[in-house]
Order: C-alpha cells, then structure tokens, then sequence
C-alpha cells in the first residue's frame, strides 16, 4: 500500500504560481463502535489489544506515563448547505474550540478540507484560504480498513487547511459569498444569489480525545496513538469512535521500505486482534452527515 501503491504526484502549479502541496503525514484509522468507551479508564482497554501484533512485528508499543496525560476536550460543528454541497462533492467544512478546565482554551479553529481517493485530484484542488492572517496546510494519506471487510487498506487523501476564527473578518460567515470568497475552490458550487450554509444536522459533537501510547515502527518512525470519541452536546449520545496513530515527514525517502511494509502489516494485524471493536464502512464525519438517516453522496 503506502510501501507500493500510493503513486507520486504530477508537479504543477496553482493559479499563484506555487507548486502542488506534497504528502506530509501518513495517518492509520480505526473507527470504532463507541459504547464500550464509558469512563477515562475505558479509553485505554485496546492498549492489550495493540500491544500483541506488535510484539509479534517486533515493534514496541510505549504507554508509560500516558495513563497520567490530561484528557482533552474540543468542541466540533460542521456547516454545508442544506443539500450537503460540500460533502457530496468532497469538502469538509468545520470549527473546533479546544476546552481546558471548562472554559476555551484558545481562539476558536477554522479546518477546510477536500478528501478524496485520488491522489493527483486532491494534491490540485487548492484549499488554501484568502484571509488577513496565517495558516496551515496538512496533506494527509489516511489508511483505513476496506468498506466491507477486515484484512486490507484503502487509501483517502485529505488536504486541509487550518488557521484562527479571528483570521475572518466578515461577520456574515453563512453567506456562500462569504464562504466562497475565503475559500475560492467553492465559487463553482455557488447556485444563486442570496445561496447559504448551515450547521449540519443541527448537531454540536463533544470530543474526547486522550493520547494513549508511541508506537515504534523501527528505522526512526515513530507515530502517537490516540482515542477520541464523539457525542452529541448535552445529551452526551455516543456516535463514533476512532483509533488513530500518524506518522508525520517532511519527505517520502524519510519513510524506510521496512518500516513501511512493518506498518501495513500491523495495520491488517489489529484489523483482526480489533474485531470485535470495529466499525466498517463509517467515518466520523459520515456519521455526523448521516444522523438524521439522509445519508448524502460522498467519497468517503
């Protein structure tokens, strides 16, 4: 997969003059059935789990003194048209608050995305933001588990572009034209005057996200591993939960074949040691468009 599969991109340039964005981050996903994650404890029940096909690959899985980590809590609401224009045509559009002792802990983020199974498509589509302010591009190759069955990887590329809510000026934030004109990839999703967004659903997650061990892979990789559940605001209802650990590089030769091929490997591993955890065919963001039962079109 990454070690064979994921093809270089095709170099060009955006309408600037700046050259495609390349991969920096190599993310596995496990999405999860959230009812088992009940208590802070709880969140640290696959460690035993992850552990066993890692002693088997030879790769070590650290947990010490993550057990005594604060956990973390981050507000998330999503926001599309009505008819989930941006979703159905791969973009993810999203504010996050980071909360410390109960109160905010830092300006409010913006995170535009576009994912896609394509690599060359996602690498052109430029997210980037015109605003007053700074920003931050990830470009990242997610491995997840096949749609339909455990044992194999599938590759959805996300470009994303993240930066502080203060960085927006315009006060009418619901106005396509507002949205279309910090994010000019959008202008052709544009259907008519006076087009808006709204909050997706209706829906406010809460997010508990707690750091949980380092996995190493050998030659130098090293990933943090990581739970994070989703429910709703106020009613507390699980909806997700995910398993993640990511590998972040400034260029592909850092990532050593063996490494590599261990990682895969241990991916497809867990797949099975997990079984009994996981939840094919599902995202986080998917679930929160699907929460009403009006599942919109998307390649995810």
């Amino acid at each position: 997969m990454w070690a064979g599969n994921v093809p270089q991109i095709k170099q060009g340039t955006y309408s600037d003059g700046l050259p495609y964005n390349e991969l920096n981050y190599l993310a596995f996903k496990l999405i999860l059935k959230p009812n088992r994650f009940v208590s802070r404890s709880s969140l640290f029940d696959l460690v035993k789990v992850m552990k066993k096909p890692a002693i088997e690959l030879g790769c070590d899985f650290q947990t010490e003194g993550f057990i005594n980590m604060p956990i973390k809590i981050r507000e998330v609401l999503f926001v599309d048209t009505p008819d989930f224009r941006l979703y159905n045509n791969g973009f993810i559009l999203r504010r996050r608050i980071a909360y410390e002792d109960g109160f905010p802990a830092s300006n409010p983020e913006i995170v535009f995305k576009f994912r896609h199974p394509d690599l060359q498509q996602a690498a052109e589509t430029d997210v980037r933001p015109l605003i007053n302010g700074d920003y931050r591009v990830k470009f990242k190759c997610q491995a997840l588990p096949l749609r339909d069955q455990l044992g194999g990887i599938r590759m959805l590329y996300s470009h994303n572009v993240q930066f502080p809510r203060s960085s927006v000026v315009n006060n009418d934030v619901f106005s396509f034209d507002t949205i279309s004109q910090i994010f000019p990839v959008l202008a052709h999703l544009k259907k008519g005057e006076g087009d808006r967004i709204q909050l997706v659903n209706d829906m406010i997650v809460e997010e508990v996200l707690q750091d949980i061990g380092i996995l190493d892979l050998g030659d130098g990789i090293k990933a943090k591993v990581n739970m994070a559940i989703w429910r709703t605001r106020g009613e507390h209802r699980p909806l997700i939960a995910e398993l993640a650990y990511q590998i972040r590089f400034k260029d592909r030769k850092e990532l050593k074949l063996e490494a590599m091929q261990r990682a895969e490997r241990y991916f497809i591993m867990l797949q099975y040691a997990a079984k009994d955890w996981i939840s094919l065919n599902a995202t986080k963001t998917g679930v929160v468009y699907r929460f009403l039962g009006n599942p919109p079109k998307s390649h995810e």
